[in-house]
């Protein structure tokens, strides 16, 4: 494992301390498991844009679905009527 020095905000070193001695770990380990944590969430974010582009190309180019469309097939659901998505 490699060493990285970081400045840490003044206001965070109290919480940062309480909240691993109520955890029992250590600072080390608390930093390690939020950074994880965040590069973890920036991928599924990134993963989800690029899942919504087609959508935007869809949307630019005027393949919509009027709301009131949506909502009648979603009211359609698990009735005897139930409509094809639109």
């Amino acid at each position: 494992m490699s060493t990285t020095s970081i400045r840490l905000k003044q206001e965070l070193e109290a919480p940062l301390d309480d909240l691993a001695h109520r955890l029992q770990r250590s600072r080390n380990w608390l930093i390690n498991k939020a950074i994880e944590d965040f590069l973890a969430r920036q991928g599924q974010e990134q993963e989800r844009w690029l899942e919504t582009l087609p959508a935007l190309d869809s949307v630019r180019s005027g393949r919509t679905v009027a709301g009131d469309e949506v909502h009648a097939w979603l009211e359609s659901w698990g009735s005897a009527a139930e409509k094809p998505a639109p």
